[in-house]
């Protein structure tokens, strides 16, 4: 299960290790082939660590690569000793089970590794006089292997890809074999004949197998303690075979109610069966079953006393013939679960939060039909009531997700629970190792999945969380993965507004170098993109209005962003944008606060140096939308322009002393203590414009900027201005014949608040 636990030194080291493989246990051999360095030997602690995480890695993160020779380093017993493996799925081959032959393998486990075709029953058999444990559950391909050219035999059965059904192979020589897993083994397999040479079989799973007879069974009668018949349809000649089990411990009848019709239905005299005859059992399921006669106590007798796990108490009839309770009695999807006393210490089931944690617990590897109907119970949970066991239930889903990244049902569900489980509610509880793992399993759902409820379920997730600061950790992943979601020719409408959203908050307040990158993805254009459609369609909505804000964000001193969005005809996007929602004033905020950040960039102010945009940006000196921002952030871009002096002024209309005076006119009009929508991190842009006397009215809008800022956030604005030399530049401006007097006047003030500041925050403890 996923922990909430500091990482150990092992699992870091081995981490780093898969992920620097040729700079630290390995070179390449012919530039493609890795070989372990001739001075190493490992042992099996820590070559069966390698293998196990190596796999975990492939199979969950998108961006450690794979190695075609990665198992081949594990060929020489002499130098790597492997002893419990667990492999899943596409990752392994033949050839990779081929490579570890002369490893003497204590325990594979083999699950859903569908490659793996006869080949590696022949390699398993390298395997046979050490192995004690072996899963072979849902290799599906293992005993088939290539059609005989010559034609297929008799004794064969052709399946659709042209491959034919081993029938000859059996578990002779497997004299150690002790636990075997063949669920969902295929059809076809005479199941008798491939385990008869197994002598003291302890736990058997024939999951999802339809077999008629199992009186073969009673071979292992003294030595068998666990049997996992899961999906099986089972009768009473089954029955009368399992109550002969009598060494069984663990007991798995339990079956998928929704799968297929099953003939057969648990009497109580099934269940006083098993409870007579299987005197060791500790644990049993029975989930999914229907109960043909009734089973439990009267109503009356039922509801008496205080909750208990005592046999003598119990509500289901036959089992108040047990010794002691179960430590685990499996009634998910029964009737029974709702009953008051249970005698078992772990019952998985819907009554409530306990059991539907455990049913998740229980079913997860191997039972992602179950899994995913246990989680949407939680999820009602999450969303209705107050979960109380919140660690416990976040490493379910995430261990969930993770094993089962491919099967669509348990991502929405999944997906759906996290949203709940990450809110703001339970947030104090959560670690930051336990929320950036929800956030990997959250990406690798939306990497995973282009359907519409996973994709709005992940990025409703990921608003649950602190941005940038939570996601910085995959911060290149989650831009791309956003920017496909809204590259994509058919949106869904909700999830297009999430994801210019998540977009947004993503470029905000972080360094330069991520906002570079992240335009180089493609960001100003899909934006831009964004607009164009939301234009055609003749819609100002959330989506157009964070589309210009993310812009704003992302060309906040970043250049190249800024010639992006020059270069892929932003300037006539906000040209329309304005004309077709003149009313529209977060629009005309977010497009002015972009241009101011263009305005900055020396080299793209000529292609602002246009009749049509300097009389645009004059208009709007006089706007009163959003308070002054619209106005302020006109009169910023103007005062950039200013500051390249009159000659680089190339128009003969609107003349430049006309938009000097409207500026003027403009920065008087405004409240000094105005309140303000706009989030500076660095004045550089501001300061910039002080030391100069070529234009009196950009330096008096930046004195003006500096002063309202200093005077509404002073804790927030007087630490930054002192920080980035402000106070020597407003000095010496000051002295400057040019400056205006209403200037340096307001420059004082801004002097004085600083000082101020300095001396109200100095530290005078002894």
């Amino acid at each position: 299960m996923a922990s909430d636990s500091p990482e150990s030194l092992m699992t870091l080291c081995t981490d780093y290790c898969l992920r620097n493989l040729e700079g630290t246990l390995c070179y390449l051999l012919d530039n493609e082939t890795l070989r372990l360095h001739p001075d190493i030997f490992l042992p099996s602690e820590i070559c069966d660590k390698l293998v196990n995480e190596y796999v975990e890695l492939v199979k969950t993160d998108s961006i450690f690569e794979p190695h075609e020779s990665f198992f081949t380093l594990f060929s020489d017993p002499r130098s790597t000793r492997l002893a419990r493996i667990h492999l899943r799925e596409h990752i392994v081959q033949d050839q990779d089970l081929e490579a570890i032959r002369k490893q003497d393998l204590i325990e594979l486990y083999l699950t859903n590794c569908e490659k793996l075709t006869a080949k590696s029953l022949q390699t398993l058999v390298s395997f046979s006089h050490t192995l004690i444990s072996l899963s072979l559950f849902g290799c599906c391909n293992i005993f088939y292997e290539e059609e005989n050219p010559g034609g297929c035999e008799d004794d064969c059965l052709v399946n659709p890809t042209r491959q034919v059904l081993v029938k000859d192979f059996t578990f002779e020589g497997f004299s150690r074999l002790r636990i075997l897993n063949l669920g969902r083994l295929i059809e076809g397999v005479n199941v008798e004949t491939l385990l008869r040479p197994l002598a003291s079989l302890a736990a058997l799973d024939l999951s999802g197998i339809q077999l008629n007879d199992v009186g073969f069974l009673t071979q292992w009668k003294d030595s068998l303690v666990s049997l996992v018949l899961y999906n099986m349809d089972l009768s009473e000649e089954h029955i009368q075979v399992i109550a002969q089990l009598r060494k069984l411990r663990h007991l798995d009848i339990s079956r998928d109610h929704l799968s297929s019709y099953y003939k057969f239905k648990l009497t109580r005299r099934v269940l006083n069966l098993f409870v007579e005859n299987l005197v060791n059992l500790t644990s049993l399921d029975i989930s999914g079953h229907t109960m043909l006669e009734n089973c439990t106590i009267p109503s009356m007798e039922e509801k008496m006393g205080q909750t208990s796990i005592e046999p003598a108490k119990s509500s289901i009839a036959p089992f108040r013939g047990l010794k002691r309770p179960l430590q685990f009695l499996g009634l998910f999807e029964t009737s029974l679960c709702r009953l008051t006393h249970i005698p078992a210490y772990k019952v998985s089931g819907d009554k409530n939060e306990e059991q539907v944690l455990n049913a998740i617990e229980a079913y997860t590897e191997h039972r992602p039909e179950i899994t995913s109907r246990a989680i949407n119970l939680l999820f009602d949970i999450a969303r209705i009531e107050r979960c109380s066991q919140l660690l416990r239930a976040l490493q379910l889903v995430i261990t969930a997700l993770k094993c089962h990244k491919d099967d669509k049902n348990i991502q929405v569900t999944g997906s759906a629970a996290l949203f709940y489980l990450t809110n703001s509610e339970y947030r104090m509880e959560q670690s930051v190792k336990l929320r950036r793992q929800v956030i990997q399993v959250v990406l690798n759902g939306m990497e995973s999945y282009q359907e519409v409820t996973v994709q709005r379920n992940c990025c409703l997730t990921l608003c649950n969380f602190s941005i940038p600061e939570e996601l910085e950790f995959q911060y290149r992943r989650v831009n791309e993965l956003l920017l496909n979601i809204l590259n994509q020719s058919r949106q869904d409408e909700s999830i297009q507004r999430i994801a210019v959203h998540l977009c947004n908050a993503l470029v905000c307040q972080v360094d330069n170098d991520h906002k570079e990158a992240v335009g180089k993805m493609g960001f100003v254009m899909t934006m831009l993109k964004l607009i164009q459609k939301k234009l055609a369609d003749k819609t100002c909505d959330q989506v157009m209005e964070f589309s210009w804000s993310a812009l704003w964000n992302i060309t906040d001193e970043t250049p190249d962003n800024c010639e992006m969005f020059l270069n892929y005809s932003g300037m006539k996007l906000f040209l329309e944008c304005l004309k077709e929602f003149p009313e529209k004033q977060e629009l005309h905020r977010n497009m002015l606060g972009l241009l101011g950040n263009v305005a900055e960039v020396k080299e793209l102010r000529p292609q602002l140096m246009t009749s049509q945009f300097i009389s645009v940006f004059s208009n709007l000196l006089e706007s009163k939308a959003d308070g002054i921002e619209v106005s302020y952030n006109a009169c910023g871009v103007l005062s950039h322009i200013m500051f390249d002096g009159p000659e680089a002024w190339g128009i003969c209309e609107p003349h430049r002393e006309e938009v000097v005076k409207r500026m003027w006119a403009a920065i008087q009009s405004w409240d000094i203590n105005s309140r303000r929508n706009i989030n500076y991190r660095s004045f550089e842009p501001i300061l910039r414009l002080l030391p100069q006397g070529i234009s009196p009215v950009s330096q008096h809008w930046a004195t003006w900027a500096l002063y309202n800022l200093v005077s509404v956030y002073p804790d927030k604005y007087c630490p930054l201005l002192i920080k980035e030399g402000g106070i020597p530049l407003l000095k010496d401006m000051i002295k400057m014949a040019s400056a205006r007097q209403e200037t340096k006047e307001m420059a004082r003030k801004v002097i004085e608040h600083c000082s101020n500041f300095k001396e109200e925050n100095m530290d005078t403890s002894r």
